[in-house]
């Protein structure tokens, strides 16, 4: 059983490294790619001919997708939460930038920019109307402004800014953009009054273009990680609920597809922009891939109809912020009734979503005490140690009876010699005797692989932890100890860890077991403080109710045997 446990050991191990690997290739500089060419913009954002659109029209949009981006006038939009520049030409959302949200914890005046229109980092939000020729504006059409600068007053809870597109034969389009206090979700309507003499048909398409990012070079220990783990295309359905659609497979393949109640988004680490169009209606949704690596998604609403002296507005929703649990979860349908966005599905705790959303509610609690994410974490690990406190007990009784019985097996060993398999039969037998469960030392292991997995995805994909302080030196949980203090001391707590273990028989696998605490520490190195906390807060609780039981069972045995009872008792040997 001794092999069973040291097996366990290289699993945690190897997990622990493959977690570490997956980290520096999500996070960690990476080797750069040669640029390919998307394919050329020859289809419209929907494919097939929309019922009342003509023929034309279709073939009017067929261009929309691939045009070269041209600039006109900015229109500069500061609330309390981001400024945002809107662009005359196509009425595009060119640039965001998070004002509560800095580049670097050291320079709170610069902060993220989501979506920018630099040709290098090209992130843009774009929207308009697939219609007759000249019948209505697209995202290339050339909007009028008001005025070039807005701004959220104190005590302003809602700041409009409209755009307007006026043709020569009666259509006047109003573009207009609603931004709230405090919220990251922004509002579009676009008026279509047509005083034309026929009817005005046309669907709203709203979309996301964006140019991959290039991959960075650098050392696989590079002590500074990139914030970028996923960045890609998102479709959600109802049917098919949070569906990543990468670069790759927009390259490979256009996207069609029809639903209801659903969105499109990009995301990236910590951060995401998605359109959001009104619920109940029969969407179609689209990906494009373009010739120079730029890639569209999107969605186009049904046909509106509007007849002459008539009109109507057309809304829809888009959000460009931080991937905050809470907020994203309060986003609710625009019309009652309709399923649930699931916006919060965007911060991706992986496939161990079912741990790591009670694991990130539980730290949240803490949060809400001591207003504090590393105090959390420490609390939290408290309260995890202690559900499972019983069955970490039953575990560390059965190790401590095998400690008692290292002696014996010591001289088993030495009179079987190197006849193993008579050793392992003696050994067997021996723990039947004495009732010791040699696998009751596993399972402390094996019930914190999930949550330490779980914990890893909180603290990697929850912005709320993005350069969350804790104490002294830790001023980032999400980010690695700049000292490797954590790291040490969770060396030398595994260390201690060690002694109160039984020692495996076998030499080489004692020699293995020595070099563990040297390699975690090379490994805990890398990872999210926050992350490390969590086991070193772990590791010390689990010592001191480790040496509690060693040195109660021990004390038990002395009794037995300055009572002239040589036999452990085999009460303690339960798992």
């Amino acid at each position: 059983m001794d092999n069973l446990r040291f097996v366990l050991f290289v699993l945690f191990a190897y997990l622990s490294y493959q977690i570490y690997d997956q980290w520096q290739k999500d996070y960690g500089p990476k080797t750069q790619t040669t640029a390919t060419s998307g394919q050329n913009p020859t289809d419209a954002p929907v494919k097939s001919n929309p019922q009342g659109v003509q023929p034309q029209a279709v073939a009017n949009a067929s261009s929309i997708v691939g045009e070269a981006l041209k600039e006109g006038q900015r229109i500069t939009v500061t609330t309390d939460v981001m400024q945002v520049v809107i662009d005359a030409t196509g009425g595009d959302i060119r640039e965001v930038d998070l004002l509560g949200y800095p580049k670097e914890k050291d320079k709170p005046l610069d902060p993220v920019r989501l979506l920018d229109d630099n040709p290098q980092q090209l992130f843009i939000s774009q929207s308009g109307f697939i219609s007759e020729p000249d019948m209505a504006p697209n995202h290339h059409s050339v909007w009028k402004a008001e005025q070039t600068e807005y701004k959220l007053a104190n005590g302003q809870e809602e700041l409009r800014v409209p755009l307007t597109w006026v043709n020569d034969k009666g259509v006047t389009v109003t573009k207009t953009y609603v931004f709230k206090k405090g919220s990251y979700l922004i509002d579009m309507e676009q008026q279509v009054a047509n005083q034309s003499p026929s009817t005005w048909t046309g669907r709203q398409y709203t979309q996301l273009q964006r140019k991959q990012p290039e991959k960075k070079t650098g050392s696989a220990f590079s002590a500074s990680s990139a914030d970028r783990a996923y960045i890609g295309g998102v479709l959600h359905t109802p049917e098919n609920k949070y569906e990543k659609i990468t670069f790759d497979d927009m390259k490979d393949k256009d996207l069609s597809q029809e639903g209801k109640n659903g969105w499109v988004a990009m995301i990236q680490h910590y951060f995401m922009a998605a359109w959001i169009p009104p619920a109940q209606e029969d969407l179609h949704f689209y990906t494009k891939s373009l010739d120079n690596q730029h890639y569209v998604i999107g969605a186009v609403e049904p046909v509106t109809e509007v007849a002459p002296g008539q009109s109507a507005v057309l809304k829809s929703r888009l959000y460009t912020g931080p991937k905050l649990q809470r907020v994203l979860e309060n986003i609710k349908p625009s019309v009652e009734g309709a399923p649930p966005l699931d916006l919060q599905l965007t911060e991706d705790f992986g496939k161990l979503t079912i741990f790591a959303q009670p694991v990130f509610w539980l730290i949240e609690q803490f949060y809400k005490i001591f207003n504090n994410w590393g105090w959390g974490i420490v609390f939290a690990t408290i309260v995890i140690k202690a559900l499972f406190y019983k069955l970490s007990e039953s575990s560390y009784r059965s190790m401590a009876n095998m400690r008692k019985l290292q002696p014996k097996l010591a001289a088993l060993k030495e009179q079987h010699g190197e006849n193993k398999q008579a050793f392992n039969q003696a050994m067997m037998d021996l723990y039947r005797k004495e009732k010791v469960n040699p696998l009751g030392g596993c399972l402390p292991i094996l019930v914190q692989m999930p949550v330490f997995i779980a914990l890893y995805w909180v603290l990697s994909e929850a912005v709320e932890l993005r350069q969350a302080p804790f104490i002294w030196w830790i001023q980032d949980l999400s980010a690695r100890d700049p000292y490797f203090i954590l790291p040490l001391i969770y060396g030398v707590s595994m260390f201690i860890q060690q002694q109160l273990n039984p020692q495996p028989q076998d030499p080489i696998q004692a020699q293995v077991m020595k070099w563990f605490p040297i390699m975690f520490t090379f490994f805990f190195a890398f990872f999210p403080s926050g992350l490390v906390l969590y086991w070193v807060v772990n590791n010390i609780l689990s010592i001191i109710q480790q040496a509690y039981i060693t040195k109660q069972v021990e004390g038990r045995s002395a009794l037995f045997v300055k009572g002239g009872t040589t036999t452990p008792s085999s009460g303690d040997g339960k798992a």
